[in-house]
């Protein structure tokens, strides 16, 4: 039905499908490394005083905002042939779209889950300490308290991610193959380039099936959220 009344670029629906492909690879990937890195900060940060630490917290929400087309210069100077890590030969790969994505991601998450963590009393962890509970003990309680909102930074990082241009595009170079396959085209740089060359239709498909996601991902995160305050968590 659709492919009635939209003019599909070369590649049809392969085009479409390898886009949303694209983008999910790239996002799930980063988002995933960077909660791997977000967590043990945001555990290190919550569990200790130390001097210049609303310093460093501060330093984290403004890490938030960080300007994409800033962030994708940078990664794209790391990686270019130039650059420190030139000889890897990432420069215009879904790696590097992995890099710039896992930088904007990583504030968002390490920020919320801080949070999160902060929010959970102190007698929480003095209970886990009085049980004989080591410091890791202690983590996995502080993490189990505060999952519902350690889940909802995870996807507000996904958000964050899969709706990204600016530094994707630059590190990326939004490439096809010569048969309509995306290599690194991603939904929101297909949006631009199909607006650009007029086809808008199609850039509507694709804005739609990014607003699902996107929308997904919220209703998503808002139910794990309500589901938290009506269990009394954070």
């Amino acid at each position: 039905m659709i492919g009635q009344l939209v003019q599909l670029p070369d590649g049809g629906w392969t085009y479409v499908v390898s886009i949303v492909l694209v983008s999910l690879q790239v996002s799930l990937t980063a988002v995933a490394l960077s909660t791997l890195a977000s967590l043990p900060v945001a555990l290190l940060i919550g569990f200790t005083d130390f001097p210049g630490k609303r310093v460093v917290t501060a330093v984290i929400n403004t890490g938030m905002g960080f300007p994409s087309v800033v962030v994708g210069l940078v990664v794209l100077m790391v990686l270019s042939n130039s650059g420190p890590l030139g000889d890897l030969q990432l420069a215009f790969t879904p790696q590097a779209m992995i890099a710039s994505q896992f930088v904007l991601a990583t504030p968002v998450i390490t920020s919320i889950s801080l949070s999160s963590v902060e929010e959970i009393s102190q007698p929480v962890r003095d209970a886990a300490r009085a049980m004989g509970g080591t410091d890791a003990d202690v983590g996995l309680v502080v993490i189990k308290e505060a999952r519902y909102g350690i889940v909802t930074a995870v996807l507000a990082g996904f958000g964050r991610a899969i709706s990204e241009v600016g530094s994707i595009l630059i590190v990326g170079g939004n490439i096809v193959f010569s048969d309509g396959t995306s290599y690194t085209r991603t939904l929101t740089t297909a949006i631009t380039v199909e607006a650009r060359q007029g086809r808008y239709e199609v850039g509507l498909v694709l804005g739609v099936i990014l607003l699902v996601l996107v929308l997904g991902v919220n209703s998503l995160g808002s139910w794990i959220r309500s589901r938290g305050r009506g269990r009394g968590e954070p």
